[in-house]
C-alpha cells in the first residue's frame, strides 16, 4: 500500500505535470472505483489544475474554480504517468484499469488496482473534508507543530498496542503497515508494547524515529518518477518485508507475526529483548 513517502512524492511528480494543464477527459474504467456523484465526474473537465495536495495517504486535485478529484490508492492500487496516452478509448473490462484522466496535451495517468480486492477509491467533492476517510485523518507527523509534545499527547490516552496506534490514521496521518515496522524497529521497541507503558524517554525516541523515519524515505522517493516509486520503497525498508533475512543493524534474523489479512515484521534483538514474538495465526494451526 503507498503510505505517506510515496504519496508525498506523488504528489511532487503531479504537481510538477499536471499544475497549469488541462483535465479535458476523465474515463472511469472500473465501476467501483467512483465513491460519488455529485458533483459528477464531469465537473472537472475543461478546468485546469491548479494545485496537487496530500492528505495522509489520500491524492487530492485542485481544479480552477472547480471540484477537487481525490483518491486513495488502497492496498494494490497505483498511478501511472502516460505521455502520450494510449488511443482510443479504454475497454472496461478485467484488467488494473480503473481510471483514465487525460490532459490538452495529450498525457495524463491512469489509476490502476491488482487483485480481485477492489477498494481504489475516486471522489469528485467541493471540499477534500468532504471525503469521510479526509475528515476523519489525525494530525500529519511530517508537519511542522507535529512535535515531540503532540505526540505524547495523541498517545497518552490510548490503551493498545504500538503497532496499531501508529497505523491508525484517526491518531496519526499517513503511516501505513510498512512503515510502522520501519518505525518501530528504529525506536527499537516492540510492535506489542502497550500505548500506556511509554517513559517520557521512549515517546522521545519514538517522535524521532518517526520523524527520521519518513523523512528519510520522502527524500529517497524525491525526484523518482512514479513508476518507479514501488521499487524505491522496497529497497529503502529494513524490516518490512525481509522475513528471514538479517538485521542490517545487529545481523539477528527478521522474524514475522501473521494475521488474517496481513502481517508484521521486526527483529528480536533490536526490538524484544531477545525474544521472538507468537505467531498467532500459526499458534491456531497448531492447537
Amino acid at each position: 500500500m503507498p503510505e505517506l513517502p510515496e504519496v508525498e512524492a506523488l504528489k511532487d511528480f503531479l504537481t510538477e505535470h499536471l499544475v497549469g494543464h488541462e483535465i479535458v477527459r476523465v474515463l472511469p474504467v472500473a465501476v467501483s472505483v467512483l465513491k460519488t456523484y455529485d458533483p459528477p465526474l464531469s465537473a472537472v473537465e475543461s478546468r485546469e489544475v491548479t494545485a496537487v495536495h496530500r492528505y495522509g495517504k489520500f491524492l487530492g486535485l485542485e481544479t480552477d474554480g472547480g471540484p477537487h478529484l481525490v483518491t486513495h490508492l488502497a492496498r494494490a492500487g497505483w498511478l501511472h504517468w502516460r505521455d502520450p496516452l494510449p488511443s482510443g478509448p479504454p475497454r472496461p473490462g478485467k484488467g488494473p484499469l480503473a481510471l483514465r484522466v487525460a490532459l490538452e496535451t495529450g498525457a495524463g495517468f491512469d489509476l490502476t488496482e491488482a487483485g480481485t480486492q477492489k477498494r481504489l477509491a475516486v471522489y469528485v467533492v467541493a471540499d477534500p473534508a468532504d471525503v469521510p476517510g479526509v475528515a476523519r485523518l489525525g494530525p500529519d507527523p511530517l508537519a511542522d507543530d507535529f512535535d515531540e509534545e503532540r505526540l505524547a499527547g495523541l498517545l497518552s490516552g490510548e490503551r493498545r498496542q504500538l503497532k496499531g496506534a501508529l497505523r491508525d490514521q484517526s491518531l496519526i496521518a499517513g503511516v501505513g503497515n510498512a512503515y510502522s515496522d520501519e518505525i518501530l524497529h528504529a525506536a527499537r521497541m516492540s510492535p506489542f508494547k502497550p500505548t500506556a507503558s511509554l517513559t517520557a524517554a521512549e515517546t522521545a525516541r519514538l517522535y524521532e524515529a518517526l520523524r527520521t523515519t519518513l523523512t528519510e524515505a520522502v527524500e529517497r522517493s524525491r525526484g523518482i518518477a512514479a513508476g518507479r516509486l514501488k521499487a524505491e520503497k522496497k529497497s529503502g525498508l529494513r524490516v518490512h518485508g525481509r522475513t528471514g533475512e538479517a538485521c542490517p543493524v545487529c545481523g539477528d534474523t527478521i522474524r514475522e507475526v501473521s494475521f488474517s489479512d496481513s502481517s508484521l515484521q521486526y527483529c528480536p534483538t533490536c526490538q524484544t529483548g531477545g525474544k521472538p514474538l507468537a505467531d498467532r495465526r500459526l499458534s491456531r494451526l497448531l492447537k
